[in-house]
């Protein structure tokens, strides 16, 4: 029985030896096969920023073929060393990724990840560059100009920075993204002015004042408190008070006029109210001056409405004809139509006035005078 039992393992593992060794020999066959094939052309896809290119595909295929000193259709595929195609192609400075191979078909795909500019840096000296997201400098190109927030009074002109620059650059990239995914932002800053102590201003495109942004720590409540003043006060104010506007200080906002005089707006205070300011903003600052005619025109309608009618007490009522002459009971009374301006004829005197008398109704002639059974008897 363990004989048997051992003839069966070994026949069982020298099988697999020749399954193994069948499907090597199938492997290099094929790979022969193939590196024995050429190759049939080349596709290349670049990615990065949308509608804009700043290298083509002859710039790869030049840097592929050594311009143009070798060919690459009709090559054979063992001749082709795709690592070190790769390298070449990742040297070049707008190339981030590059990725070769063979499909199915021995074409060979070539796969660019281009760099995305999101800065242009002046430098002191008058000199220009791209940073990308990794704060790489990129030459500018003479196919397209990319639309980009704009930075001048770089202090080198150096690739190789120190501790400050580079932190300084990475505050350069920080604004720079906020500011391009932002509309807003985007079209109103015209340009970012380095200073000396590296610290930030900002010329406005509307507005003819500067903005003191200080450096690029906390960038976003910055931004947030200058977006809080230009629709609170600039939009009741004007873009053209304000000389200077200073945002770099934590919960306020600084804004110096023109002439000197300084006008403090708390960022907190403003920030209990941005819930209605940002209801009503829109249609304040579209037609601030319309809708402001109209609020006082309402205002002006409503004070004549409420206000109380003109007081009558100074002038009596006139008292009908028909009651003043009814009421004479005085004897030293001459006898006329007209009123005595020291007669007033009670209220309650009237209620009194008996209903049954068929008189009270009919008013006496006007030039008549009065009944003799009314008047006193002589003596």
């Amino acid at each position: 029985m363990k004989v048997k039992r051992h003839i069966r393992k070994m026949l069982v593992f020298g099988l697999w030896c020749i399954i193994g060794a069948g499907v090597v020999v199938l492997l290099v066959a094929a790979i022969r096969n193939r590196k024995d094939k050429t190759c049939a052309g080349y596709e290349i896809s670049m990615a990065g920023a949308d509608g804009q290119w700043f290298m083509n595909k002859k710039e790869v295929v030049d840097i592929l073929t050594g311009n143009g000193a070798t060919a690459l259709k009709g090559r054979s595929l063992k001749r082709f060393d795709l690592r070190s195609m790769e390298e070449r192609l990742q040297k070049n400075v707008w190339i981030r990724d590059a990725e070769l191979f063979f499909d199915n078909n021995e074409v060979l795909q070539v796969k660019i990840v281009e760099r995305e500019p999101i800065a242009r840096i002046f430098t002191v000296t008058g000199n220009s560059f791209y940073i990308d997201s990794s704060c790489e400098r990129l030459p500018l190109s003479d196919k397209t100009s990319a639309k980009l927030p704009v930075f001048t009074g770089f202090p080198t002109d150096k690739e190789r920075v120190g501790k400050a620059d580079s932190l300084l650059l990475q505050h350069i990239k920080q604004v720079s993204l906020f500011i391009q995914h932002d509309p807003f932002w985007m079209a109103q800053i015209a340009q970012t002015d380095i200073l000396p102590d590296r610290r930030f201003e900002m010329i406005p495109m509307v507005g003819n004042h500067i903005i003191e942004f200080g450096d690029g720590t906390d960038f976003d409540k910055k931004f947030g408190r200058l977006l809080q003043f230009y629709k609170m006060v600039l939009s009741k104010t004007g873009m053209d008070v304000y000389e200077r506007i200073n945002v770099q200080y934590d919960r306020q906002v600084i804004g110096v006029k023109k002439g000197g005089y300084v006008s403090r707006a708390d960022s907190v205070q403003a920030a209990r109210s941005v819930q209605s300011l940002i209801a009503s903003a829109q249609t304040a600052l579209i037609d601030s001056a319309n809708s402001q005619d109209q609020r006082r025109s309402q205002e002006v309608l409503s004070s004549v409405n409420n206000s109380p009618a003109k007081p009558t007490t100074t002038e009596k009522p006139p008292i009908p004809v028909t009651t003043v002459l009814k009421r004479t009971n005085d004897s030293n009374r001459k006898n006329s139509p007209t009123k005595d301006p020291s007669y007033e004829t009670p209220t309650k005197s009237v209620k009194k006035k008996p209903a049954s008398k068929p008189t009270s109704s009919k008013p006496p002639p006007a030039k008549k005078g009065q009944p003799k059974a009314v008047m006193p008897k002589k003596t």
